[in-house]
């Protein structure tokens, strides 16, 4: 019998063809948001909404807590991944990286930021808009690091991934007074899309084409929202998921617009609700077995500072469970998101 095999060469030669079809042509992901995506920007900044302590970490590669709001890595880490870029998306204030590490993906979010500057201003953390004025002051570094030509082309082809919104609901609306004697939820939702849209329209104006646009996720199924339901406890607040598929309806038909009027965008709006909504409920079809409680501690209140190495209760496989803290996904949920909307986001580059 003939043996066939394949030449050095050739392998070489698959392998780059096939790079260069999956993930050449994203030369760098961009990340901007909240907690879901910030790679540890927080611990640069004086705010107590940190996740730079164990046990946050413990499974991520070399088991230390880089700030990220997870037992290991977030979605926007394992999309890099996907397109055959760096396993993890450093955060642009950490001062251990440099423009030669951004210059293939780089993330300006800031956990327990919104889309509301009041948002941002309630645990001190970075504004919206402050994000975007960091991306600027990144694109100066990276002309002067790679030159204005191969800049631009890198700020015009890479993935913009934009994941935020839930705490102006969670963490603002529904906590403080001031926004609700303002607006009705109804309004508050139409102020929080213009802001939406202008921020959308910026990066737009920076140069950015490709863009995942993520929505909200069931938020009364987060474990802190199941235990303050009083009308039902330790159930799904109905109100709450019923507020996030009305915001994601007004998301989605803002990115509509926008793929419309604006000449050369593709936005792609990722709305999760769907897919973690079959997770919380359907655990056991993607390997998991605990959604309605989170890993560690209790499993029901406890996030950032209570959610600490001393805290004797948390899990020992979070691989099991939905939700890492009473707010934040494990790595394991992130990855099944993750992969996910990839297959969504490839139509991005077509």
């Amino acid at each position: 019998m003939a043996t066939h095999y394949l030449s050095p060469l050739i392998l070489c030669i698959i392998l780059a063809t096939l790079v260069s079809i999956v993930g050449a042509k994203v030369p760098a992901i961009i990340v901007f948001g909240d907690s879901s995506v910030d790679s540890g920007n927080n611990n640069f900044i004086p705010t107590m909404a940190r996740a730079n302590f164990e046990p946050y970490g413990r499974d991520f590669p070399g088991g230390r807590a880089t700030g990220r709001f997870c037992n290991g890595r977030l979605s926007s880490d394992f999309t890099s991944e996907a397109y055959g870029l760096k396993p993890t998306v450093p955060a642009y204030l950490d001062p251990s990286y440099n423009i030669s590490d951004f210059a293939t993906g780089v993330c300006f979010a800031s956990a327990g930021t919104g889309y509301d500057n009041s948002t941002a201003d309630v645990l001190g953390v970075i504004p919206l808009w402050k994000e975007v004025e960091y991306y600027k002051e990144y694109q100066s570094k990276l002309s002067a690091y790679l030159g204005h030509r191969r800049a631009a082309r890198i700020i015009r082809e890479s993935l913009y991934l934009v994941s935020i919104g839930t705490n102006d609901f969670l963490e603002n609306y529904f906590t403080l007074p001031d926004r609700r004697s303002q607006f009705s939820i109804s309004q508050y939702q139409d102020f929080l899309i213009e802001i939406a849209e202008v921020f959308l329209k910026d990066l737009y104006r920076l140069g950015a084409r490709k863009m995942s646009f993520t929505g909200i996720s069931p938020m009364g199924c987060l474990p802190l929202e199941r235990v303050t339901n009083l009308d039902d406890p330790f159930s799904c607040s109905r109100n709450y998921n019923n507020l996030a598929v009305d915001f994601n309806g007004r998301l989605r038909r803002l990115v509509m617009k926008l793929n419309r009027e604006l000449i050369g965008i593709k936005i792609f709006f990722a709305n999760p609700y769907d897919i973690i909504w079959n997770i919380v409920t359907k655990p056991d079809v993607y390997g998991l077995e605990v959604s309605s409680s989170a890993c560690c501690g209790t499993g029901l209140f406890e996030m950032g500072f209570l959610c600490g190495r001393n805290n004797m209760l948390t899990c020992s496989d979070a691989n099991k469970f939905v939700f890492w803290d009473a707010f934040h996904p494990t790595e394991r949920t992130n990855k099944i998101v993750s992969d996910y909307f990839f297959k969504h986001l490839k139509n991005l580059f077509h």
